[in-house]
C-alpha cells in the first residue's frame, strides 16, 4: 500500500470523537467513562448526544476504570477516555486486574499521549504508557498514525470482545493511509517500498519517517516504511521480512525507548533475524518546552531518522 500524504493537517481527536458518535448510534451499549477530560478529550458533543451514556467520574482515573470494567461485567462497551498520562499511570492496577486479567471488552482511550502537553512539563507526558501496558497480558496495543487509521482501530475495538488500548494523537498530522483503508489488529503496512533500511514507525511519528524516506531517496538509499500502528501483537512476519530483504532497520516512536516500539522490534528480530538497528524515541524524563520542540530535541524529525539511517551504512 503507498502513503497518501496530503499537506492538510487532521487532529485525530476530531476523529475520533466524530466516529464515537457514529459507532454509539449504531450500538446502545456503547457508552463513555471520562476524568473530568470531556474538553481534552473533545467529548463534548457526544455528551450533549448521549447525556444518558456519558459517565464523568471526575478526577478519579481509578474510580473511572474501575467503573468501566462494572459497565462491561453488565453488558455495555465501555470506551474510556483519559490523558494518557494519568489513564496509565494512575490506574495501571485496575489495567490490569480489573479489564485485562478479568477479559473484560474495554476500549481504554489515551488521549494527548507522548510529548502533546509539551509546556504543561514531565508530569503529563505520557511517554512510558507502551512500555507499562507491553508488559500486561491479553491486552492489544494500538498507535493510530492519521485520522483514517484512528476510524478503523475504533471500529475494530468496538467490534471486537477483548479489551484494548488506542493512543489517540493530539498532534496535527497529515493523511498517509487511502480512505479505503481497512484496519485489521496486528497487520503492519508498507507505506514504501525499498530494499536498502527499513524505517519501522508508529503514531504521529509515521509521515515524519516518509519524509525521513525522501530524503533518503535523494542521497540514493531506498527505504522501506513499515506503518506498525498495532503494537501488540506485533506483525512478526513483516519484521522478519524487511529485516531479510533491506538488512538494516531503524525504529521510531513518541516513547520511551525502552520497553516501546523498538524494543518489541529488537525482541523479534534478536530471536528470528538480527539485523544493525537503531532505536529513536525518548531516552529520559522529557523537559518542559513546546511539544513540537521536544520532538526535534530528540531526534524524532525527518532530519534525526535521517542521521540514525545513515549510521547503519559503512
Amino acid at each position: 500500500m503507498s502513503a497518501v500524504m496530503r499537506d492538510e493537517r487532521f487532529d485525530c481527536r476530531v476523529a475520533f470523537a466524530e466516529e464515537l458518535a457514529v459507532i454509539a448510534r449504531g450500538d446502545q451499549r456503547v457508552v463513555v467513562v471520562c476524568n473530568d477530560s470531556i474538553g481534552s478529550s473533545n467529548l463534548a458533543t457526544f455528551a450533549q448526544e448521549f447525556p444518558d451514556r456519558t459517565v464523568n467520574v471526575g478526577i478519579a482515573e481509578q474510580d473511572m476504570v474501575g467503573v468501566a470494567a462494572g459497565l462491561a461485567n453488565g453488558g455495555y462497551t465501555p470506551f474510556v477516555c483519559a490523558a494518557g498520562a494519568f489513564l496509565t499511570g494512575r490506574a495501571l492496577e485496575q489495567i490490569k486486574d480489573d479489564i485485562a486479567y478479568s477479559g473484560y471488552h474495554v476500549v481504554l482511550c489515551g488521549m494527548s499521549p507522548g510529548l502533546s502537553y509539551g509546556e504543561v512539563g514531565p508530569t503529563h507526558h505520557s511517554i512510558e504508557d507502551v512500555a507499562w501496558l507491553r508488559a500486561i497480558s491479553g491486552l492489544a496495543i494500538v498507535v493510530p498514525a492519521d485520522p483514517v487509521e484512528t476510524r478503523g482501530a475504533m471500529r475494530w475495538a468496538a467490534g471486537t470482545e477483548s479489551p484494548s488500548y488506542l493512543r489517540i494523537g493530539r498532534f496535527r498530522v497529515p493523511a498517509v493511509l487511502p480512505e479505503t483503508y481497512r484496519f485489521e489488529l496486528g497487520r503492519a503496512v508498507e507505506l514504501r517500498h525499498g530494499s536498502s533500511l527499513t524505517i519501522v514507525a508508529s503514531g504521529v511519528m509515521v509521515h515524519r519517517a516518509l519524509e525521513a524516506a525522501d530524503e533518503l531517496q535523494r542521497r540514493g538509499i531506498l527505504a522501506r516504511v513499515l506503518n506498525v500502528s498495532t503494537l501488540k501483537p506485533i506483525d512478526t512476519d513483516a519484521l522478519v521480512r524487511a529485516a531479510e530483504e533491506t538488512g538494516r532497520v531503524v525504529t521510531v516512536e513518541e516513547s520511551v525507548i525502552d520497553g516501546g516500539l523498538g524494543s518489541a522490534v529488537a525482541q523479534v528480530l534478536c530471536e528470528q533475524h538480527p539485523v544493525p538497528m537503531r532505536i529513536l524515541g525518548v531516552p529520559q524524563f522529557a523537559p518542559t518546552g513546546n511539544a513540537s520542540f521536544l520532538l526535534d530535541h530528540f531526534g524524532l524529525n525527518a532530519a534525526g531518522i535521517v542521521r540514525a539511517a545513515l549510521e547503519l551504512f559503512p
